[in-house]
């Protein structure tokens, strides 16, 4: 692996006023030393803009931070963007997620999870052009939904990973193969990582966790799928973006086969908790920690508030990853427990929504 200093490098996040870009860049700017980081996002109505606007105000404070308000599918825009700056580390985190909403809305997965990172490659793959050092590193975004149906647990980045069962998954999937392409013909360092189930405070509103949260504020019901037999990956925000700047820092290496030609510098990992938590028990605590943070009152009727309920088409009833190569390669294993982490979102929504 080459080791890859941050200091006083140029930095380019997409989905900057993401939930992750976000923190991502709130990092990078409290850990590293003289960095640039240029941020591109829609700031689509997927979910409350609110919350994006509230991400960026916190982040325009650093005053080497460049935000461009765009899409990642406008090749015009972000080949500008290459030409302006010249970013050596490329973090693409820009992408619509969401696995149910890609059933009633196609056409946004396709602009943003593979029209607009195959602009991302393209830029990368001409940032070489005229003997420019350009990119060092592209680390970009996978996820867990690409393992689809598989029934083996945990999920091992060996596995086969052909039966995506939501539009989401297979372009996440799409965006691995395209990844290794460009990372063979032109030589392009890059890393994909495949998130399992991320949380935390200023989180996703689309998230379960978080939408929970929402209906018993409003003394709604909240439904647990699968009668509450799914179990879920969950990973804190901070140790997911702690395991990202750890693997910009390494990017794969760049070497020659045999024939001369180069071996692409590709690699792939999970990156999640492997200690997989039954939606049943993240929920009782979810409930114990907005009561503790006074979101909700302490004689909340909580069994008049849930109903369990039949799996959702495109769901999958387990994710768990198998992290061994990321701790193995970056000495990197997430540490905050679930009760931490929900604590901490509870009181941050305590703060934010009173």
């Amino acid at each position: 692996m080459q080791n890859i200093e941050l200091k006083g490098k140029t930095i380019f996040v997409t989905g900057a006023a993401g939930f992750i870009g976000a923190g991502l860049v709130k990092q990078l700017y409290s850990n590293e030393e003289a960095v640039t980081v240029i941020g591109i996002d829609n700031m689509n109505d997927y979910y409350d803009v609110g919350l994006k606007e509230a991400r960026l105000e916190e982040l325009s404070k650093n005053p080497s931070f460049v935000f461009v308000k765009g899409s990642i599918a406008d090749k015009a825009l972000v080949n500008s963007i290459f030409e302006q700056y010249k970013p050596e580390i490329v973090v693409n985190l820009a992408a619509q997620a969401g696995v149910r909403y890609s059933i009633t809305n196609p056409d946004a997965y396709i602009e943003s999870n593979i029209i607009g990172f195959y602009n991302i490659l393209e830029a990368c793959r001409h940032s070489y052009d005229n003997n420019a050092a350009g990119v060092e590193h592209l680390v970009y975004a996978s996820s867990s939904s690409v393992y689809g149906s598989n029934k083996k647990v945990p999920y091992s980045v060996d596995d086969k990973v052909d039966n995506p069962v939501s539009l989401y998954a297979a372009t996440k999937k799409s965006d691995e193969l395209i990844a290794h392409a460009y990372s063979k013909l032109y030589n392009i360092p890059s890393t994909g990582l495949r998130f399992f189930t991320v949380y935390g405070p200023m989180g996703r509103p689309d998230m379960a966790y978080f939408g929970f949260t929402n209906k018993l504020k409003n003394n709604k019901i909240i439904e647990i799928f699968n009668y509450g037999n799914c179990k879920r990956d969950f990973t804190y925000i901070d140790d997911i973006v702690e395991g990202i700047v750890r693997v910009m820092k390494k990017a794969p290496e760049r070497k020659n086969g045999e024939d001369g030609l180069p071996i692409p510098p590709y690699a792939v990992y999970n990156i999640g908790n492997s200690n997989p938590e039954n939606l049943l028990d993240f929920v009782n605590i979810l409930q114990e920690e907005l009561v503790r943070a006074g979101v909700l009152p302490k004689d909340y009727d909580f069994e008049a508030h849930k109903k369990l309920v039949p799996m959702q088409p495109g769901d999958v009833p387990v994710t768990y990853a198998d992290t061994a190569a990321l701790e193995e390669n970056f000495g990197f294993k997430p540490s905050t427990s679930l009760r931490t982490g929900l604590r901490k979102f509870a009181e941050w929504y305590a703060d934010y929504y009173s």
